[in-house]
């Protein structure tokens, strides 16, 4: 009788490699996220140091803040674009675009990380998180591309060079 209502672990293996794989699915989280880190930084510009010193950031710090976002956004959008199906079968461009993703990723933290502890200071984790979902979207968002990369190609590189 149980056996009836629940699928066995066979017929859950065999649903799971039915569904289509969506190699580009980190595009749809990518290009939203770099926009938005483009306008950040397109918003500071012309450059003016006086402005991150009204918050307390040294000027040579919100220079890198300034220019930081723009060119992770823009290195971001670089890298994914080194994922698309014929760029990503060329090796040293799919490696290229990996580290790009990687770095920019870790740049859009620590970016964030600046403003979260020098600007917002807020009163604790969970009350940053509660509050601030800009924040905390762009911070975990940099983390998933410095932490994951341009996955989907590695994993299919993976895939394609395992031998039969």
């Amino acid at each position: 009788m149980i056996t009836q209502r629940f699928p066995t672990s066979l017929s859950i293996k065999r649903y799971w490699q039915q569904i289509p794989d969506f190699s580009l699915s980190h595009i749809l989280l990518r290009i939203p996220l770099a926009l938005l880190f483009i306008n950040q930084g397109v918003s500071k510009f012309p450059f003016d140091p006086a402005a991150g010193l009204g918050m307390g950031i040294p000027a040579l710090v919100w220079w890198f803040v300034c220019y930081g976002e723009v060119a992770a956004g823009l290195g971001l959008l670089a890298g994914g674009a080194t994922a698309l199906p014929k760029l990503r079968d060329f090796a040293p461009v799919a490696v290229v675009g990996d580290l790009l993703t990687r770095f920019s990723g870790i740049v859009m933290c620590c970016i964030t990380t600046g403003i979260i502890w020098t600007v917002l200071k807020p009163e604790s984790l969970l009350t940053f998180i509660a509050t601030d979902y800009l924040h905390f979207s762009l911070w975990t968002g940099g983390l998933y591309f410095a932490l994951r990369g341009n996955w989907a190609v590695a994993s299919m590189n993976k895939q394609t060079s395992a031998p039969n």
